[in-house]
């Protein structure tokens, strides 16, 4: 890099590379087990019957963003706002994924920018929606507003049980942002204790989801969910879901993920 600062809107259409990512058995049931998986489900958790979930591949993707933050596009203040996932076939029980990264579009939001980091890949497609404080006002498109809640029955109401070791289990996929392990980081953006993984989250949600659904968590077609909330390791959450796919997840009263939406094969 120049030096020179880029605005925010000359990211867009930035390809970031390709990486060809290898994973093990072991590492498909790790994140199983990371994100709730429990030792009686042994399509997720033994190599002998191991059913890939599909959010892994999420954890093998995650150096997309990584690197755009590395290349200066959004300071330390940025969040992960919200996240799709499209699959197109099942993830194999090992092997390789050769996976494309690009910056999709990036939105002006007046006071900050929101950036898509688009990773592809022949079994998935999947949309990281960074939003970056500080970034806005260079005049872009402010993108797609929030979409208006459709009139809907009464939701399922599902539980969703963390562990107080979530965290602390998921960070050994790769995301090791020490906000989910030191609570002294924590501390600096306001959290008295360190928080799960807002993909943590979402992908514990889909075992419920999927069950209550009469569907297989490996056979997930399609993902949405937008991080509006903390969650704390140990808290028990509830998830509303609606006929159509769409849902949400609270913790108390506090929504912390929204716009949520699940399809099954």
């Amino acid at each position: 890099m120049s030096g020179i600062p880029v605005s925010a809107g000359a990211w867009a259409g930035r390809a970031l590379g390709e990486r060809t990512v290898a994973y093990t058995e072991r590492d498909a049931i790790l994140y199983a087990l990371a994100v709730g998986a429990r030792p009686g489900r042994l399509d997720l958790v033994f190599e002998d019957r191991l059913r890939v979930l599909p959010t892994f591949g999420l954890t093998l993707a995650q150096w997309a963003p990584d690197i755009l933050a590395e290349a200066g596009a959004f300071d330390a203040r940025s969040v992960h706002g919200s996240q799709t996932l499209e699959v197109h076939e099942p993830l194999p029980r090992s092997g390789e994924l050769t996976l494309s990264a690009r910056v999709g579009a990036v939105w002006d939001k007046g006071s900050a920018a929101v950036f898509e980091v688009v990773v592809e890949c022949r079994q998935f497609a999947a949309t990281w929606s960074i939003f970056a404080p500080g970034s806005g006002g260079f005049g872009g498109d402010r993108g797609p507003g929030k979409a208006a809640t459709a009139e809907r029955g009464e939701p399922r109401m599902l539980t969703l049980e963390t562990a107080e070791n979530q965290a602390a289990l998921y960070r050994l996929t790769g995301d090791r942002h020490h906000i989910h392990i030191d609570p002294e980081a924590s501390a600096r953006i306001g959290q008295p204790r360190p928080i799960l993984q807002g993909l943590c989250t979402l992908g514990a949600a889909t075992i419920p989801l999927a069950d209550a659904a009469g569907a297989h968590p490996a056979d997930l077609t399609r993902l949405a969910g937008r991080f509006s909330g903390p969650v704390v390791p140990g808290d028990r959450l509830e998830i509303r879901s609606w006929s159509d796919g769409d849902f949400d997840v609270r913790r108390d009263e506090t929504v912390v993920i929204d716009a949520g939406h699940v399809e099954f094969a």
